[in-house]
């Protein structure tokens, strides 16, 4: 199964299952399946961006990683589950799905992209994750 991450806002196409990681999801995905373990805590607004991650990689390393991708994979029903939150992709603000994807490399070897942003890579390179967090990938000489 393949998991990528998205913003509530971004289209996807139908074989794309969406799935909440956020808080609360907008009024139009209300009904939308969670996996509310991977919600931020009520920090989320108020933490800076090191007490951020550190709060939030806390709060991965108590779950169990298999377990949460048996819950993704029941909820997506066969289809490359996205992993919604808030924050755009391309709105230069980081979110808590970055984290998400570089907890699932480390601990599962998952590669987890962005939708729109696959170039810049998964796990540690994942767009979404706050400067100073992020590897950047170097280009390849040929």
């Amino acid at each position: 199964m393949q998991i990528v991450t998205s913003s509530f806002f971004t289209r996807l196409p139908p074989q794309f299952a969406r799935i909440g990681i956020a808080r609360r999801a907008p009024k139009a995905d209300y009904d939308l399946p969670a996996v509310r373990e991977l919600s931020p805590g009520p920090w989320f607004r108020t933490a800076t961006v090191d007490e951020y991650a550190d709060l939030y990689v806390t709060q991965l390393a108590a779950l169990d990683p298999r377990a949460i991708v048996r819950k993704i994979e029941d909820l997506a029903g066969g289809r490359t589950a996205a992993l919604l939150c808030w924050e755009r992709p391309r709105d230069g603000v980081f979110c808590h799905r970055g984290f998400v994807a570089w907890w699932l490399k480390e601990e599962l070897s998952l590669d987890v992209y962005e939708v729109g942003l696959e170039h810049e890579g998964p796990g540690p390179f994942h767009p979404k994750l706050p400067d100073g967090y992020r590897l950047t990938l170097e280009p390849t000489l040929l």
